[in-house]
């Protein structure tokens, strides 16, 4: 199988855990660069040190000494410890690490990006700024909101805004006293923490067998001081709350306003729209769904999508425009203020909106269809008797599907994912969400060819069959770095000094 070959083809190339910084590596007196001993050409530019102000200049900066060659070899090596999208399938579920087209890489790198600059009048960025109208539209169709802030950098900070939002127009409206924000038991773990940075309590909502929550119970739940519901759709554990409609209306009918937790849009592209499900404010992933670097900490975007009533209370700027061409508008008469510097992450917007473009509706439209199928594909090429749906096993999944491991061991689910680390292949997500037990949560998305998933899948059946008859060790073996103790990872290092 072609992952054995991947596999060995790792082993051999990858790096030592161990392998030294740079700074030790250094000699005196190694050089990896080649200054011009010409006459004519040191008399041209004489030398490189006295262009730099005297001021500002340092006589030592300490840098490594080394040859080219060495330079070369260790960056390779530390990249040969790393594992991306382009090596491989990187299942994260509810993370939605799909392949970023290289056009858009090239779009984001050309000068007009490159050499812009946020404190340029808006005279001089006109084209920037016209795509990030078109992209503000695009975006607004895609989810049926009427207006969006592309300033919000992270689906985190776009949570926050929009329950911000919710609060500044309950108040506006008489309603302070509306202090409880409903959120599913699936829900991800920021949507509580939003809430509560709002100054919000949190209200949890239980999950009915089948992973779904029920209008029934959301209406029992819903008082005069409920402010709203945070709602993600489909859920974390891959199903579509069929409900959906009838929990907005309920809610609603409390007076209160839905949020749409856009993490999970890869599944709905071009087939249906949150507006059309009754939400009021909506958050999207551009860094997940629309196919930007996503991972190693950023930079990421998070836009907000508000319906017509909520339109002056989006975070500032928004990109308008008028007679005079495109502008950033800061002056919304309710807005809750900006809550990241000018316009946003402007080459990750830039690199959305190109994607946008390529495919058009019938393309966004093909990226859900594939990104379900996909899914469903790869759970229902898992072992039935190992990896066991534990919500509405009958129902089809949506983006991704995520399956309880079935073993009395305990810490099932994580020795399997660092098992498949052995296999060259990425694990998948663990332990979520937290009403699953022995959680492995898989997002193949719509990039990956079927070879790919069968691989996947073989891997995975393998990886149990040893795991049943006690032959699967310690993993993983064959990693630049092996098993990492978990206590001390999850927990900050004490600095000892000794007098």
């Amino acid at each position: 199988m072609r992952w054995r070959r991947c596999f060995e083809l790792r082993r051999f190339r990858q790096a030592s855990w161990d392998e030294p910084l740079i700074k030790e590596l250094s000699r005196p007196g190694r050089v990896g660069n080649l200054i011009p001993t010409d006459s004519k050409i040191r008399s041209k530019y004489k030398d490189p040190a006295a262009l730099i102000p005297a001021s500002v200049r340092r006589d030592s900066v300490n840098l490594p000494e080394l040859s080219e060659l060495q330079v070369l070899r260790h960056y390779n090596r530390l990249s040969q410890m790393n594992f991306s999208v382009e090596l491989g399938m990187y299942p994260l579920g509810s993370c939605t690490m799909k392949y970023n087209p290289k056009v858009s890489e090239t779009i984001a790198g050309s000068d007009g990006m490159k050499y812009a600059h946020p404190l340029q009048p808006p005279e001089t960025v006109q084209g920037l700024l016209s795509i990030f109208y078109e992209l503000e539209r695009a975006l607004s169709e895609v989810t049926g909101m009427s207006r969006f802030s592309l300033s919000t950098s992270a689906g985190a900070q776009g949570e926050l805004a929009g329950v911000l939002m919710i609060r500044k127009y309950l108040r506006d409206h008489g309603e302070s006293g509306r202090d409880e924000i409903l959120v599913p038991d699936s829900a991800h773990g920021t949507n509580p923490a939003s809430a509560a940075m709002a100054g919000f309590r949190v209200v949890k909502v239980p999950s009915d067998e089948n992973g779904q929550v029920r209008a029934k119970v959301v209406e029992a739940l819903c008082t005069d001081k409920t402010a709203g519901m945070m709602f993600t759709v489909p859920n974390t554990l891959g199903l579509f709350e069929s409900e959906v409609a009838e929990v907005s209306a309920a809610v609603h009918s409390a007076g209160g306003l839905m949020y749409y937790d856009g993490a999970n849009m890869n599944a709905l592209l071009g087939r249906a729209r949150p507006g059309d499900m009754g939400f009021d404010v909506v958050h999207l992933n551009l860094h997940k769904t629309f196919a930007t670097p996503h991972g190693g900490g950023g930079p990421g975007a998070g836009p907000v999508g508000v319906s017509r009533k909520l339109a002056d209370y989006l975070p500032v700027p928004v990109v308008t425009k008028g007679k005079k061409g495109f502008a950033l508008d800061y002056d919304l008469k309710h807005s809750i203020g900006p809550l990241k510097g000018f316009v946003g992450n402007s080459a990750i917007l830039l690199r959305a909106y190109v994607y946008i473009r390529l495919l058009g509706a019938t393309g966004l439209a093909d990226v859900s269809s594939l990104a379900v199928l996909a899914a469903n594909y790869l759970w229902k090429s898992l072992d039935p008797e190992a990896f066991v749906a534990s919500h509405g096993n009958e129902l089809l999944r949506k983006h991704e599907a995520v399956v309880s491991v079935k073993s009395e061991l305990p810490g099932a689910a994580l020795s399997v994912a660092k098992a498949v680390l052995d296999y060259g292949m990425h694990a998948p997500t663990v332990y979520f969400p937290l009403i699953v037990h022995e959680a492995l949560m898989l997002e193949p998305t719509e990039s990956e060819p079927v070879e790919v998933l069968d691989e996947y899948a073989a891997a995975l059946n393998e990886i149990y069959r040893k795991m049943k008859g006690g032959a699967l060790g310690d993993v993983p073996r064959n990693t630049s770095v092996g098993r990492v103790d978990e206590v001390k990872a999850s927990h900050p290092m004490t600095l000892r000094v000794h007098w």
